[in-house]
């Protein structure tokens, strides 16, 4: 799966510097081509001597010295390479990484990239429980950074915990599968919904609901891995777009209805992961409405049914529903899948803890129309989209 890739490895100034070299030369026995740029305090653990010769290319530590190849060489690696793999990273660069600073030529290359970035995180057991670097990794994978371990045993500070560095198969294994997930939807086009829309009431307020965005967005950043052409058309939310998707901004439910059927001819795929709000206001109000200490009667009106709507449109279309529900969860989501006609629903009771709305993990089931039923344990939600995505490979080509 790495034949003909190539790969940045980043080291940075910790002991596990010393694993780079296995590292390296592992992907070496793969295929790859493998690029090295080091920061200065890695050059005190290993020297720059040793890893250019098992990568075979020049190996790069200094911003300004006189480039190897006439181009603004940070630049150009940037672009140049498949995935980049920060091995060891300490918790330096991934504060570095974190705020966005670039001061060598390791982190501009870092800014500088839109390949996928892969970090294994090394350094002291305490270190790495501080609540910056925690609060640094958890930025970072809202940027689509892939955190691989770290390992727990004994460190060379003589403590013993987690923060060693995974081990360099470990390492390789996790780009092998990148690499191997990446081709299953070459070709594809897919369109995915997140987030929970609004309705306004008047210009401050509106009908919402507790959804995150965070599982809809998973999912399309896990297309993405997977080769499809990806669209995102999410209701508001902070959450930052996953490198290579493009996002169409909406607010209301009938925005969102627009913006799904001017796109579905076109796509093979989609998941509808977004909470749609089934009602709105009848008429919302142009100013802000006053408190005057009466009672107010809200008059509803019911949404368009997207989904439905998109089950009886439907061609050589895959067609995922969510049901997020709060009882009953089996019968409401078969019911569901029915009168929908999709092809594959994914069902979770959002009162479990780890699985409701703004949660970084969720516990679902994906259900088929045939009856099959397939169970995950509670998983990161990217880690779920993952195994959504690799479904759906599947079910296509059964189909074709």
């Amino acid at each position: 799966m790495l034949r003909d890739k190539k790969i940045l490895v980043g080291v940075t100034g910790g002991i596990a510097a010393y694993k780079a070299a296995d590292v390296i030369s592992r992907l070496r026995k793969q295929g790859a081509a493998v690029y090295v740029a080091m920061t200065k305090g890695a050059t005190e653990f290993i020297a720059p001597l040793t890893l250019r010769t098992l990568s075979a290319n020049p190996v790069y530590v200094e911003m300004f010295e006189e480039p190897k190849v006439w181009n603004v060489e940070h630049i150009a690696l940037a672009e140049a390479v498949d995935a980049v793999l920060v091995a060891p990273a300490t918790a330096n660069i991934l504060a570095k990484m974190a705020a966005g600073i670039a001061d060598d030529f390791l982190s501009t290359v870092l800014l500088a990239t839109r390949a996928p970035i892969f970090v294994a995180p090394a350094m002291n057991h305490n270190m790495y429980h501080h609540p910056s670097t925690q609060e640094n990794l958890q930025k970072l994978q809202q940027h689509s950074v892939r955190i691989l371990g770290p390992a727990t045993g004994f460190q060379a500070c003589g403590t013993s915990g987690d923060g060693r560095m995974s081990e360099p198969q470990e390492l390789v294994e996790a780009l092998q599968g990148f690499f191997a997930v990446s081709r299953l939807l070459a070709g594809k086009k897919a369109l995915v919904t997140a987030g929970g829309t609004q309705e306004p009431l008047d210009p401050v307020r509106y009908l919402g609901n507790r959804s995150s965005g965070k599982m809809g967005f998973a999912v399309a950043e896990a297309l993405r891995e997977a080769g499809a052409q990806t669209i995102l058309i999410s209701a508001p939310t902070e959450l930052s777009t996953p490198y290579g998707v493009r996002r169409i901004p909406i607010m209301t439910a009938q925005e969102m209805y627009d913006a799904v059927m001017s796109e579905f001819t076109d796509v093979d795929i989609v998941v509808k992961a977004a909470a749609v709000a089934d009602y709105r206001p009848k008429a919302s109000a142009e100013q802000k409405i006053k408190k005057d200490g009466t009672s107010r009667t809200l008059e509803l009106v019911p949404n368009p049914d997207i989904l439905a709507e998109l089950g009886e449109k439907k061609e050589q279309q895959f067609l995922v529903g969510f049901a997020a529900e709060t009882e009953k969860l089996y019968e409401h989501a078969q019911a569901k899948m029915q009168r929908k006609n999709v092809d594959m629903l994914v069902a979770n009771d959002v009162t479990q803890p780890g699985a409701g709305f703004g949660s970084p993990t969720n516990i679902v089931s994906f259900l088929f129309p045939e009856g099959t039923r397939i169970d995950l344990p509670q998983m990161k939600k990217l880690e779920v989209a993952r195994r959504l995505v690799q479904e759906i490979a599947e079910r296509l080509r059964e189909k074709e």
